[in-house]
């Protein structure tokens, strides 16, 4: 933790905001063991793990570093328990501070991306029980049952730039579009999916505009307006036909823009030689082996909707900020030494993140952890609520 990004957290403080040395705070001892500062200007203090994940541990920092670790490379809540030699609502409760860090630390750094192109798919997992296994309640279909992991994948960067968990239907479909939307700059990325329909509505919906379209007839009201895709969208889908449930041949369709628009493309594509989801389908995989939820037969499976969505911010906070991509790294101008015994290392570790360009270093976990995000982005997350609700706001499933 830095003193350098401290500041004064007392809102009617005329250097509410303020970084350490431009405002008005001093170093003034420790509470608890814990450093602090005091504002000079209101006489508020303020302990230096002040907007990080730390602020109010009452645990050793290591412990819990460990016990986040443990988390995001799929160790299910018992075993962490079990590895740190504490008890499993303790693990809930790192879990808990962890996955808010997380979740101001990533909406913070994803923002104004600029995307060549964008693949759309889901992971089916489940919450409390199977859908075949509910009871007849309405309210019971509506938090319970089959979740879909709804992601929006960068494919040159491995980089996920948005996700949904819901039920596989219109509603959570225009919310991933409208994340995507969200976090990218004005460029119109080259989208691609699955035959499932719900995304072409959902890309009209948040990329598309308005046209009155013209009466054909003298007779008969007039046509009402309807969404049509902007000249500069492009959007392909990949068809999977399948006999006896395996994939038996595969077959693509340009859905928005043309076919010889949608190949120059390609052909300049550093990453897709053609139309396919391939990227988005191997980080499901990613995902299922760090996120002990996601794993297909397991006993680990989520009992609530909002621990299911904590889970999945701290698992993607972790792999693209500390977890290096093999298929990123870059090769060192001259061999180096390792720690060990080993041989040179001949590559450069490069995270989803790095790639990205919106960090210049692999992270550690404590740097995760204790990243103090501005208190100006701490004022608009109200308005960025409206598209990435609180854990508070998620579907009521306690």
């Amino acid at each position: 933790m830095e003193w350098e990004s401290l500041y004064c957290p007392n809102r009617n403080c005329r250097h509410y905001g303020k970084p350490f040395k431009t405002g008005q705070l001093i170093k003034d001892g420790s509470s608890r063991g814990h450093p602090r500062a005091l504002c000079r200007a209101c006489g508020r203090h303020v302990v230096l793990s002040y907007g990080t994940a730390y602020c109010g541990l009452d645990a050793e920092p290591a412990v819990f570093e460990l016990a986040v670790r443990a988390l995001a490379e799929g160790t299910s809540l018992r075993a962490t328990a079990r590895i740190v030699l504490t008890d499993k609502d303790t693990v809930c409760a790192w879990l808990d501070r962890a996955a808010h860090q997380c979740r101001r630390v990533m909406l913070y750094l994803w923002h104004d991306l600029h995307v060549q192109e964008c693949q759309l798919d889901e992971l089916w997992s489940f919450v409390h029980t199977k859908q075949a296994n509910l009871p007849g309640a309405k309210s019971y279909h509506e938090t319970y049952g089959d979740a879909w992991v709804w992601l929006a994948f960068a494919p040159e960067w491995r980089l996920v730039l948005a996700f949904v968990i819901g039920k596989r239907t219109q509603t959570y479909a225009d919310q991933l579009l409208a994340r995507v939307r969200q976090v990218t700059d004005l460029h119109i990325p080259f989208f691609t999916s699955d035959q499932w329909p719900e995304y072409e509505k959902a890309l009209l919906m948040t990329y598309g505009e308005w046209y009155q379209p013209v009466r054909r007839g003298p007779r008969g009201p007039q046509p009402k307006p309807r969404r049509r895709p902007l000249p500069e969208m492009q959007y392909a889908q990949v068809i999977k036909i399948r006999q006896q449930g395996r994939v038996v041949k595969v077959k693509t369709h340009v859905v928005f823009g043309d076919t010889q628009t949608v190949a120059a493309y390609l052909q300049t594509s550093p990453v897709s030689g053609g139309i396919n989801t391939s990227f988005v389908e191997r980080d499901n995989l990613t995902q299922r082996q760090s996120n002990r939820r996601l794993t297909r037969r397991t006993i680990g499976f989520s009992k609530d909707l909002k621990w299911f969505e904590k889970q999945l911010w701290v698992s993607l906070a972790y792999y693209h900020l500390v977890l290096p991509h093999r298929s990123l790294r870059q090769p060192l101008v001259s061999p180096e030494p390792t720690r060990g015994h080993g041989t040179l290392r001949r590559w450069s570790p490069v995270t989803p993140a790095m790639a990205a360009g919106m960090t210049d270093h692999v992270w550690t976990t404590a740097e995760l952890l204790s990243y103090r995000v501005p208190a100006e982005f701490i004022d608009q997350l109200p308005k960025l609520e409206q598209v990435f609700p609180d854990f508070a706001q998620i579907h009521h499933s306690s």
